[in-house]
Parts: structure tokens; C-alpha cells; sequence
């Protein structure tokens, strides 16, 4: 099987390359030109590095002829800030390069196509009465996204959406998102959170529920992924378990956590940025119990993993980064 991957040489993108090789696929990779003398890749995995938001149609054809799937795993999510209105950066980077992508896959005779979302999708659709979508740009993005990818599915082209949670193990070379958490409970002596908690898998997990989404996953079907469910405040006490501190964790009212969420939106105004989602409506989020059944996934065989070792795992490098101040390749890139 030949394999094209859009956003390759990120850290979901390169596991499920390297997953693929391990089964002797061939994989080809599509990534930004940039610096990546220190970061981990699979060995045996070609390479295009291109922009392909550049492309011309008949270029993006011919790096698809005689692929037999095409994984997207590339574009931004909510972290990334932009000028408003936000809305457009989401569909300058997540969907309308996904649809030149799968309008190219189809004509170019790929058999099948999987798409990495948010499993912030799939709460907007269980969660209806919160209005998910039209609160929070980049969830309603993510629903376009799916939206658009299932445009695509026929019996001759089959399209698999993930739904993705809180994804912890690194990729050696770039920094990990969990950086953020490093910033945020290395100073503190104590750490105030939100009730809640959330669905979370290993990096490795994602890279088999890629793999197997191809040779397993039901057409015109979105995922939602999950291995474990956990509460904010056991997670946290992992991560500062991983960065040898011992801090008291407090879980704070709705209306405390509201008044913190408050000052994002004050820096998000100095800064002229409007964020993905909206801290007036995201504590609503924030505070609930983000759970998905382990099932649901059921299609997908994901291994066994250790997802306390994968959270040690990513705050450890991070940790180590932040201290040593080492060279490694911006979590954003791809």
C-alpha cells in the first residue's frame, strides 16, 4: 500500500508513517520547508517538502497519482493565534486545503482518505444546548471540516474522520504542546483549575488508530477517539509528579475559573488576536467532564498503552527543553 501524508513529519503524522513502514507500506510525506536537522523522523519515509497551500492543482495530482490512501494530519489548531476574523484562518488552513486535497485523492483514483480533527466536534454534536459551534470559531471549523471531508465519501472513495483528544508522548526534536503546562505550574506554589476532566490517549494509540482507520474504518464515519478518561485535577498531580514538584492542586468554582478565563480576553485584545474559543463560553467546556466511551473506537483496534509513562513521558522532555533551552522544532510546524 502507498500512502501520501499531509503534515508527515509532525508528531502524529510521522508515528503513523512509522507504524506503516513497520508493516512495510510504502509512505510518502508532504511537509513545510523547514529546519529539521534535529528532529526525529521514520526511516525509509519519503520526503516532499512543499507548501502545498502553494500548489498549483495538476502539481498537488501528480504527488497523489498511484497512492492508495492519503492521511491529512496538517493545519492549526485553537493554540495558534490569529487577527480577526479568526473564521478565516481556519478555513484558509483546515478546510480548503483539505478539499483541494480530497477533490485531487478522488480524481487521482486514491481508494481512501482519513481526516485528523477535534474531538471538540464531536461534543458539539452530543452537547447541542451549549452551541458549541457558534460560540467557539475553531469547534464550528471542525464541524466545516468534517462536513467538507464527507462531501467526498462514495462507494469508490471512502473518507474516515478522527476525532482526536488530549494526545500525550513526544516526538523527539519538537516541542511538545504540553510546553503550555511547564509555563503555567513551574512557578505557582499552588495550582487553581477547573472541576472536569477529559478523554486522553498515548501519541503511539493515534498512530495505530491512523493506520487501522485505513484498513478498518467504516466510510463516511467520525471517530471520536479515547483510551482513558480522566479528571483535570489527577492529570495534573501526574504532570507535577513528572516535574518532581509538590504543589496542592485546588478545583475552583465555575464563577473563580470565569474570572481568571476573563483575562485571557483582555490579552487576547492587547495582542489583537481573537482566539478559537471564546473565554466568555469556554468555561462551560472547560468544567465538564469531556469523556468519550472507549468503544465508540471500537473499529479502530487501538493497542494498550501507558498513559501515565506517555504524560511523564511529554512533561519530562518539556521540562527539559524549558530548562536547557535546547534547539528543537516549534510544536506549530509541520
Amino acid at each position: 500500500m502507498k500512502v501520501l501524508i499531509a503534515g508527515g513529519t509532525g508528531l502524529l503524522g510521522s508515528e503513523a508513517a512509522k507504524i506503516m513502514i513497520e508493516n512495510h507500506h510504502e509512505v510518502h510525506a508532504l511537509s513545510l520547508p523547514i529546519n529539521q536537522k534535529n528532529l526525529e523522523l521514520p526511516k525509509d519515509m519519503h520526503l516532499h517538502f512543499v507548501d502545498f497551500n502553494l500548489l498549483e492543482d495538476d502539481e498537488i495530482d501528480q504527488l497523489m497519482m498511484g497512492m492508495d490512501a492519503f492521511v491529512f494530519a496538517a493545519g492549526v489548531d485553537e493554540r495558534i493565534e490569529f487577527k480577526p476574523p479568526v473564521m478565516n484562518a481556519y478555513m484558509a488552513y483546515n478546510v480548503i486545503p483539505l478539499k483541494r486535497m480530497l477533490t485531487s485523492a478522488k480524481k487521482m483514483g486514491v481508494k481512501k482518505a482519513v481526516v485528523l480533527g477535534s474531538y471538540f466536534a464531536y461534543f458539539a454534536k452530543i452537547w447541542t444546548h451549549l452551541k458549541l459551534d457558534m460560540h467557539h470559531p475553531y469547534i464550528k471549523s471542525r464541524l466545516i471540516q468534517e462536513e467538507t471531508a464527507f462531501s467526498f465519501a462514495d462507494e469508490s472513495f471512502q473518507v474516515i474522520v478522527l476525532e482526536l483528544p488530549y494526545i500525550f508522548g513526544i516526538q523527539k526534536g519538537r516541542k511538545p504542546v504540553w510546553s503550555i503546562f511547564i509555563e503555567r505550574f513551574y512557578k505557582p506554589s499552588v495550582i487553581f483549575f477547573p472541576k472536569g476532566g477529559t478523554s486522553m490517549v498515548t501519541v503511539k494509540q493515534i498512530g495505530v488508530a491512523i493506520y487501522h482507520a485505513i484498513l478498518y474504518g467504516k466510510n463516511k464515519t467520525a471517530y471520536p477517539i479515547s483510551y482513558i478518561n480522566m479528571t483535570w485535577k489527577k492529570m495534573i498531580k501526574h504532570v507535577l509528579d513528572a516535574m518532581n514538584m509538590r504543589k496542592k492542586v485546588i478545583t475552583v468554582p465555575n464563577w473563580l475559573a470565569q474570572l481568571g478565563i476573563k483575562s485571557m480576553q483582555k490579552s487576547y485584545d492587547k495582542k489583537g488576536v481573537e482566539p478559537g474559543l471564546n473565554p466568555k463560553f469556554f468555561i462551560h467546556l472547560m468544567a465538564a467532564h469531556t469523556y468519550i466511551d472507549p468503544s465508540l473506537s471500537d473499529d479502530l483496534k487501538l493497542p494498550e498503552d501507558d498513559i501515565v509513562a506517555a504524560i511523564h513521558e511529554s512533561i519530562t522532555y518539556a521540562l527539559d527543553i524549558y530548562l536547557k533551552e535546547l534547539d528543537v522544532v516549534d510544536m506549530k510546524a509541520s
